[in-house]
């Protein structure tokens, strides 16, 4: 039903222990195992962002998919998909074409669908239908 695109590759990273004061602005792909203090946004509509288990975002995140399984305080926007996995901790409203909840992910903030008449808004994660 679903068209799959091939993700862009990851072409930075943000290495455990490392901790960046400031915003970070990135295309393609980005992996977050340390720490960002500031906003992580995306250029381009096929940008991928993954923060890792161990991984904290203090800012704004904004990519086409994202992959959480870390620690974000601070607006979510996922243009195509948001995928939760179960160590994910997010603090803040969440924008998102469509999401992919795995149980013991934490959301404390609204979850905004955005209007798509062509497609459900929530895939669940045990389901085989995706």
């Amino acid at each position: 039903m679903f068209a799959k695109r091939k993700a862009p590759p990851i072409r930075s990273l943000v290495g455990e222990g490392t901790v960046i004061q400031g915003d970070v602005h990135f295309a393609d792909g980005l992996r977050i195992d340390g720490e960002v203090h500031g906003n992580v946004l995306a250029s381009g509509s096929s940008s991928l962002l993954v923060v890792s288990e161990n991984a904290r975002v203090l800012g704004e995140v904004k990519a086409a998919h994202v992959i959480i399984n870390g620690d974000v305080r601070g607006p979510v926007h996922a243009d195509t998909l948001l995928e939760l996995q179960p160590k994910a901790r997010v603090c803040g409203d969440i924008r998102y074409e469509l999401l992919e909840m795995h149980q013991g992910a934490v959301v404390d903030g609204e979850l905004h669908p955005m209007k798509s008449t062509e497609k459900p808004a929530l895939v669940l994660a045990a389901s085989n239908d995706h």
